[in-house]
């Protein structure tokens, strides 16, 4: 069931930013990983390991393991990203973070960021890593407030705001990230899914990550965004 009340409450607080798009580029041609570079803790351990990220049939494609991440060489700020994926196979876990900087920075692993969830069922959710953001109604979707942190056992999730926005299994989803300043707005599948704002970040890389499942990309899209304030 839609969470209607909560997503008009985040378009109200929205109303302070006004966006003006630029024009739209790829960061993925379909050919190769220009533009793009991997962090597989394990790969350094045992060269001999393959690289999680590849490309097969024109898509980008993330196998799941070994675990690490695909970053984009550049950082951005202001700009919306969209892209779609699908599970290649069984549904399992994966993720878009945006603001991305200190690599290895949570469990010699995850880099310094704001995940946008895409796992199955949790698509929309965020997952704040070694940074922070403010969501609305947020004590009752995070919970307790004294247990909220940024890494370690604390309560780094704030789940979407609706439950049912994601394909079947084996249809491409589309999503939309916006980032304006130091908030973030989520669509999936059209359907506005998550919005925070006050993040401790606002500008960074953008990654893909190698996190179990496998995962199949296109469309991988950027649009800056020029920010103004009414």
């Amino acid at each position: 069931m839609k969470k209607h009340f909560l997503v008009i409450s985040c378009f109200f607080l929205a109303a302070p930013f006004v966006s003006v798009a630029q024009k739209t580029k790829s960061l993925f041609n379909g050919k190769n990983l220009n533009g793009w570079h991997t962090d597989v803790p394990d790969m350094d351990k045992d060269p001999n390991l393959k690289t999680p990220f590849i490309i097969r049939n024109g898509l980008l494609v993330s196998l799941g393991t070994p675990g690490g991440h695909l970053i984009t060489d550049a950082q951005y700020e202001n700009f919306r990203l969209t892209f779609q994926y699908r599970f290649a196979g069984k549904p399992g876990n994966c993720g878009a973070l945006v603001f991305v900087s200190t690599p290895r920075a949570l469990y010699d692993m995850f880099p310094k960021s704001i995940e946008v969830q895409m796992m199955h069922r949790n698509a929309g959710d965020f997952w704040c890593i070694q940074e922070d953001i403010t969501t609305p109604d947020m004590e009752k979707r995070r919970g307790p407030k004294e247990k909220w942190g940024v890494n370690g056992d604390k309560l780094r999730r704030i789940p979407n705001l609706t439950d049912d926005s994601e394909k079947p299994l084996g249809e491409w989803n589309s999503m939309t990230i916006e980032c304006v300043k130091n908030s973030i707005k989520v669509w999936l599948n059209g359907d506005f899914v998550n919005y925070g704002y006050n993040a401790t970040a606002r500008k960074g890389q953008i990654a893909l990550q190698a996190e179990g499942a496998e995962v199949e990309f296109k469309k991988v899209e950027l649009t800056p965004i020029t920010a103004l304030t009414k």
